[in-house]
């Protein structure tokens, strides 16, 4: 890829990220480095920071601009902003938009939606450079970490945060990194006319040690040894299971008889439940092969006798 500016690494997110990987991490690194709340008191070094992460999500955060990244890397919009006489021009985010001194606001890409909202999703006010006056209390942020058993069966709980007490429900089938808004709970506003901001809590599931969650489903790897994958054998496996304290249970899983070393079978239905009750995922069966490095005489001299006679 050519091109000289790495908008992944200014994300800090993998080239194989999904889109809300992105997503997420695009508003973490602009609540922390906008110039109106940066913590190291250097505005103008969190000025530039902030333009690099808005540039960066403004590519990546579009699903054709980031195919056409991945392919030509950042040369390929080396052109694409020019000075707008009597104003400015920029990109925020997912935003592109231009700005009149003389009152006026156009905006091209995004419809009539006004790019400045999302600092005041995040903050409260308009952006630096626009208008300060808050339109809502602060948003608070948090990030609250369940067990494999809670996120399975979902939960109830009482939390404490800064603008007081909070009921909160997290759904059965909730996955790690999922983020929940609760509108309104957030700080109120400097004054009675202006709403509470918003409450946003990122969910952090301990993951379980005998399989790996991937979205709906589950991934499951067995290892047995080549006697095992040839004759076949019955063996017990890890699956979901919202009946028991852990979320986990077990099923009889037959290997069949010549089993190839990373075969994947399908257990319907043994996943992690789906979001607003559609069911489970299913549970992904991969067989891996070990082979023995040590050999005693008499199973060299049976494995050289198997193999005079193939």
């Amino acid at each position: 890829m050519n091109g000289n500016k790495d908008y992944y690494e200014t994300l800090g997110v993998g080239k194989n990220a999904s889109a809300d990987d992105i997503k997420q991490a695009y508003r973490k690194l602009a609540r922390e480095y906008h110039p109106d709340v940066a913590k190291n008191g250097d505005k103008a070094a969190s000025e530039k920071k902030f333009k690099e992460i808005n540039e960066a999500y403004q590519i990546l955060g579009d699903e054709q601009k980031r195919k056409t990244y991945d392919q030509y890397g950042s040369a390929a919009f080396a052109n694409g902003g020019q000075g707008n006489p009597g104003g400015f021009q920029g990109q925020w985010g997912p935003f592109s938009y231009t700005y009149s001194n003389t009152g006026s606001q156009g905006f091209s890409g995004f419809g009539d939606v006004d790019p400045f909202d999302v600092f005041e999703d995040f903050f409260g006010f308009r952006g630096f450079g626009g208008n300060r006056t808050p339109r809502k209390g602060k948003n608070l942020y948090y990030e609250l970490q369940i067990s494999f058993s809670e996120a399975v069966k979902g939960l109830e709980r009482e939390i404490s945060i800064e603008s007081g007490k909070l009921k909160i429900k997290i759904p059965s089938g909730v996955r790690d990194g999922t983020e929940l808004r609760f509108e309104g709970k957030g700080m109120p506003g400097q004054s009675a006319n202006i709403p509470h901001g918003d409450v946003f809590i990122t969910v952090r599931v301990v993951p379980p040690k005998e399989f790996k969650v991937v979205g709906d489903d589950i991934l499951v790897n067995i290892e047995v040894n080549f006697i095992q994958a040839i004759l076949g054998e019955t063996l017990t496996i890890h699956v979901v299971d919202s009946s028991t304290p852990t979320g986990i249970g077990t099923v009889q899983f037959k290997v069949p008889a010549g089993t190839q070393h990373a075969t994947r079978f399908v257990l319907r239905g043994k996943g992690m439940p789906r979001l607003r009750g559609r069911g489970q995922g299913d549970a992904y069966v991969e067989i891996s092969i070990s082979i023995p490095t040590r050999l005693s005489k008499k199973q060299r001299d049976l494995l050289e006798e198997y193999r005079k006679s193939i």
